[in-house]
């Protein structure tokens, strides 16, 4: 009988009433660093029937790990639970339940998780709405990377309508860097925001532990003072500090600020503290009366919206579909740590400098107003100015030590290689013998079907003589064409294509061979080239026995009769 007792005391708020629901992690992170949406246990809040089609209200509370989130969360419970009445704070010997919590270093909650009962409220304007309690894993703790991070903080600003980001003992300017990341991150996702209105709705910067009341008091009002001297812009201040601060502006509708006081050494030293008000300083629950109606009162509800629109909860599983792919995927950036970025940084500069420093000795030889240069001499000019840069880029000092730098020395030497390519290609268009090929070799080709046709007439084979002249004709239009098109700079895929088949015909000459019915044997033909056999019904004795044309890359056999 006692042990029932015990449990439903367990089950019931501070209040009295019975605490409905319990923490359900929709968010889980895996061991590997990526996160996977527990689509089932969200739909099972989300699709009650009672709430599905209403309008959703969410508050999330983000931070460091440790820091007492879901301590804090689970006093917004209580109000809620309690119907927010003025006296929810209830019975100083009721221990605080909800969300887990417990004192010490090592952290508690992974993921992102919601209370399986979402709250019906009756907004000021007389609506419904259903109210969504959002815990988050803390930021910071020795087992998560810096994308870990910024993804679960990306994920619940994105998804609440109120964002509770939870400090201790001050705004400091590191602080003030990582929600710039965080949020660059979100809104880096939110690529089908009009650009017009911010992405998101209200951040509340919780200060805990507050020291300095002689300086700001506690509460809303000397939040507000401290938030405004640490979001100030001012032209005192370097680029880089006002550009964080317009930043952070420029992603929240709404930013305000809530001082709170210790809670007092028995919720900090003792191990077997479980939340009980007689145990909190009497200053620290003061204020959280303040700070909870102040987030959760009835005419104080936010409703989510996205792009300018209010969405229901049955619209914000998709959305929670929708987000948790876009960090699944590839397509973000990876965010770095301060080290890495600034080490990445400095190698990249470093690249720069070294891959300058090629380009300058190149020009020196073969820029753009120099000669042709042989290509033997400029692939030597090529391994000079290479290895110097190689060595100017191992002599730069870079941070992040030799086996992070390899990466961008390979980097430097693919760079390299492409400029050294375009060079190659730069050189040879002054060479003056190379510019004159493909007319050279257009023309020759003209001169030949010309003089092969003429033969072949005098000597009756009229489809051969015909076949050539066509052959010189096409090679006239051919002509005709590159000369247009280089002069004026149309169509230029077109003279590529014409330079290709000309630079084909003089490195791959065949020849024509016609003897006694010999096939050609030019040891110099490929397998690729084609053999025309062209029967001739009567040739006379006292034509050319045996004529070698060397000019086009096709070998052609002739056989031919004796009358």
């Amino acid at each position: 009988m006692s042990a029932n007792i015990d449990q439903l005391q367990e089950n019931m708020s501070a209040t009295g009433a019975p605490l409905k629901g319990h923490p359900i992690q929709i968010v889980v992170a895996n061991d590997d660093h990526t996160f996977e949406l527990n689509e089932e246990a969200l739909e099972e809040v989300l699709l009650q029937p009672h709430i599905r089609n209403k309008k959703v209200v969410v508050v999330s509370v983000a931070g460091a790990f440790r820091k007492g989130k879901s301590f804090l969360l689970d006093f917004f419970l209580r109000y809620l639970s309690a119907d927010c009445s003025p006296d929810w704070m209830g019975d100083e010997n009721s221990p605080l339940e909800g969300f887990s919590w417990r004192g010490g270093s090592e952290r508690d909650t992974t993921g992102i998780l919601l209370w399986s009962e979402p709250f019906v409220c009756r907004s000021g304007s007389g609506q419904d709405l259903a109210v969504l309690l959002m815990d988050t894993q803390g930021a910071f703790d020795s087992e998560s990377t810096v994308r870990d991070c910024a993804t679960v903080f990306a994920l619940s600003t994105m998804l609440s309508s109120v964002q509770v980001f939870n400090l201790t003992q001050n705004i400091q300017e590191d602080d003030l860097q990582h929600l710039q990341l965080f949020t660059e991150y979100g809104r880096l996702a939110l690529e089908a925001n009009d650009n017009v209105s911010k992405p998101f709705q209200k951040l509340e910067f919780l200060v805990r532990d507050w020291s300095f009341p002689y300086e700001a008091c506690y509460g809303e009002a000397g939040g507000k003072k401290i938030m405004e001297r640490r979001l100030t812009v001012s032209n005192k201040q370097h680029p880089e500090l006002q550009q964080l601060r317009r930043h952070i502006r420029s992603c929240f509708d709404d930013i305000s600020c809530f001082l709170l006081p210790h809670p007092g050494l028995k919720v900090a030293t003792n191990p077997h503290f479980d939340g009980r008000l007689k145990d909190i300083e009497a200053d620290f629950t003061e204020q959280l009366q303040i700070l909870v109606p102040l987030l959760l009162s009835k005419e104080n509800l936010i409703v989510k919206e996205i792009n300018g629109s209010q969405i229901t909860c049955q619209d914000l599983v998709e959305y929670f579909k929708a987000y948790i792919n876009i960090y699944q995927g590839e397509e973000l950036p990876e965010p770095k740590s301060m080290l890495q970025a600034t080490a990445e940084a400095n190698n990249l500069a470093a690249v720069a400098a070294a891959k300058n420093c090629y380009t300058k000795e190149m020009e020196d030889v073969c820029g753009g107003d120099k000669p042709y240069i042989n290509p033997e001499m400029l692939h030597l000019e090529h391994k000079r100015a290479f290895d110097r840069a190689m060595e100017l880029f191992a002599s730069t000092k870079k941070m992040g030590g030799a086996e992070f730098s390899e990466a961008f020395s390979t980097k430097l030497k693919i760079e390299i290689k492409e400029a050294f390519d375009q060079l190659v290609k730069h050189n040879e268009t002054k060479n003056i013998f190379a510019a004159a090929r493909t007319p050279a070799v257009l023309f020759t080709v003209m001169v030949v079907s010309y003089l092969l046709a003429g033969l072949f007439g005098v000597v009756g084979l009229e489809s051969v003589a015909n076949l050539l002249n066509l052959i010189m004709v096409g090679f006239l239009v051919l002509m005709a064409t590159w000369l247009y098109v280089r002069y004026s700079g149309e169509y230029r895929h077109v003279a590529v294509q014409i330079d290709q088949l000309a630079d084909h015909i003089w490195e791959k000459r065949g020849n024509i061979t016609i003897n006694d019915g010999q096939s050609a044997t030019n040891s110099d033909i490929s397998s690729s080239q084609t053999q025309m056999i062209i029967p001739v019904q009567c040739l006379p004795y006292t034509t050319l026995n045996s004529v070698n044309f060397y000019f086009i890359p096709i070998s052609t056999t002739f056989n031919y009769k004796y009358c």
